[in-house]
């Protein structure tokens, strides 16, 4: 394929995907107030010159996807690597999960979990169904529809997000020579991998491995990870509070889409201990929501996420001084950058401290 019709079937295939994710919110919106009002949630009105800043800013999004391919920092195929079939053969189980998550809103339930776990395992703050999900992050049919969720969340735009991590993690590695080679990476809640498939794409020769407290998205990543050809995936269950590495072990650690579902001080106690787990001179690329700070012109859009999910700590996040916690955390040369909604955030551990 040539490049303009690569380039052309790239945004074809977005444009898709927004239109599909666009007409299923519209969709399974008005159905909820026919059939379920009370899981309702009473939203902020949007204007409609945001909508077009919105659209703007994802077309940045998806053009700067483009463009860091076509510099190779990844393979092009990553931008049409998905699970098409069995995504299709899942969406009817979206839909057929709907009236259970309306219920659950309709109820203000937000501890519906599988009643075979052991809350023991787990921090308090994580059991719960964040985004109203079935079974918070604790089953196997959850993870099943994880990725596909998020997908029409975003409007097809969640992997080119997760991507934003990689040129800050190249930059950082490329920066000191010893790491570059095979560096080993450590991607903290990683769920069902879709990060560490993107960093494989643009790191061939890197160490990666993933870990994540919920066994079932562990599973998934397993299964998502095994069909790349050659990949022995290395999954690890575990707290990002509490890693269970060596000091000084990693070249780099990479976080995706967690900081904004934890309390301030496990947020803090994350960072910390990414600094302990990387060695003198590593990087730590970080990607979550944008804040209200960095973005004030899609406040509305925050607060309408933060009433239509349960996102507990969300409105914290949004607020809450990220390049301030990695100071604490002992990162320096730090540097942060906004992309549709996503902000990524990198820093590095200084040479000469331990």
């Amino acid at each position: 394929m040539s490049d303009p019709v690569t380039k052309l079937a790239y945004q074809t295939l977005q444009q898709g995907k927004s239109l599909l994710g666009l007409a299923h919110k519209e969709v399974s919106t008005r159905l909820m107030e026919l059939v379920a009002p009370d899981a309702s949630a009473r939203t902020v009105a949007v204007p409609p010159e945001m909508l077009g800043s919105l659209r703007q800013s994802m077309d940045a999004l998806l053009e700067l996807d483009w463009k860091e391919a076509q510099e190779h920092l990844y393979s092009t195929s990553l931008l049409f690597d998905a699970p098409w079939l069995d995504w299709v053969t899942r969406y009817p189980l979206v839909w057929l999960d709907l009236p259970a998550i309306w219920q659950r809103r309709s109820r203000r339930d937000v501890r519906d979990l599988p009643n075979d776990i052991n809350p023991k395992a787990y921090p308090d703050y994580y059991l719960q169904n964040f985004h109203h999900q079935t079974d918070g992050y604790l089953s196997d049919r959850s993870a099943e529809l994880y990725d596909l969720q998020v997908e029409i969340l975003f409007n097809g735009t969640a992997d080119a997000m997760r991507r934003r991590v990689i040129a800050p993690l190249l930059k950082g590695l490329q920066s000191n020579p010893s790491q570059a080679a095979h560096p080993r990476i450590l991607d903290v809640a990683t769920g069902t991998g879709r990060t560490l498939r993107q960093l494989r794409g643009a790191l061939p020769n890197a160490q990666l491995v993933g870990l994540d407290l919920s066994t079932a998205y562990l599973r998934q990543a397993n299964r998502w990870l095994s069909e790349l050809p050659g990949e022995l995936p290395q999954l690890v269950q575990g707290n990002g509070e509490a890693l269970p590495f060596a000091n000084s072990s990693m070249q780099a650690v990479t976080c995706v889409f967690l900081l904004h579902e934890l309390p301030g001080e496990a947020r803090q106690q994350v960072l910390n201990e990414a600094w302990r787990v990387l060695e003198p001179g590593g990087v730590l690329v970080l990607a979550d929501s944008v804040q209200l700070q960095d973005s004030p012109e899609f406040s509305p859009v925050m607060e309408n996420f933060r009433r239509v999910f349960h996102e507990p700590y969300y409105r914290d996040y949004i607020s809450d001084d990220i390049n301030q916690r990695l100071s604490n955390a002992g990162f320096e040369e730090l540097s942060a950058s906004s992309y549709f909604m996503t902000r990524v955030w990198s820093g590095r551990k200084p040479r000469d401290k331990k």
